[in-house]
């Protein structure tokens, strides 16, 4: 069976996230967008510190379809350059494992 894969990004909001994350889901990309608000953020932009708040979102996958779902996310995400980590997962229980595979395949949901 096909590994899993997580794939972290961030969003400047909830309601953002959970649009993009619907559409993700509904193209069975991946099977689940977990989106945890109320996060704050230091970072490097263009030559300057920056403080903000964000939402840190996680999205449950599979190795195969983290070239589509990069893309995706980055064709529907608002920011410039967004953050899209892959995670490659070691292992998963093989139920959890099954209900990815089986939610992203198939044609788009809806």
């Amino acid at each position: 069976m096909e590994r899993p894969l997580l794939v972290y990004t961030t969003f400047p909001d909830t309601g953002t996230a959970l649009t993009v994350g619907e559409a993700l889901v509904r193209l069975r990309l991946a099977a689940c967008i977990n989106v945890l608000p109320g996060m704050l953020s230091v970072y490097a932009w263009k030559g300057a510190v920056e403080q903000g708040s964000e939402v840190v979102a996680i999205l449950k996958s599979r190795e195969g379809l983290a070239e589509a779902l990069g893309a995706a996310l980055k064709a529907r995400h608002p920011y410039e350059t967004p953050i899209i980590l892959h995670l490659p997962v070691a292992g998963a229980d093989p139920e959890t494992a099954a209900w990815i595979a089986a939610e992203t395949q198939g044609p788009p949901i809806g």
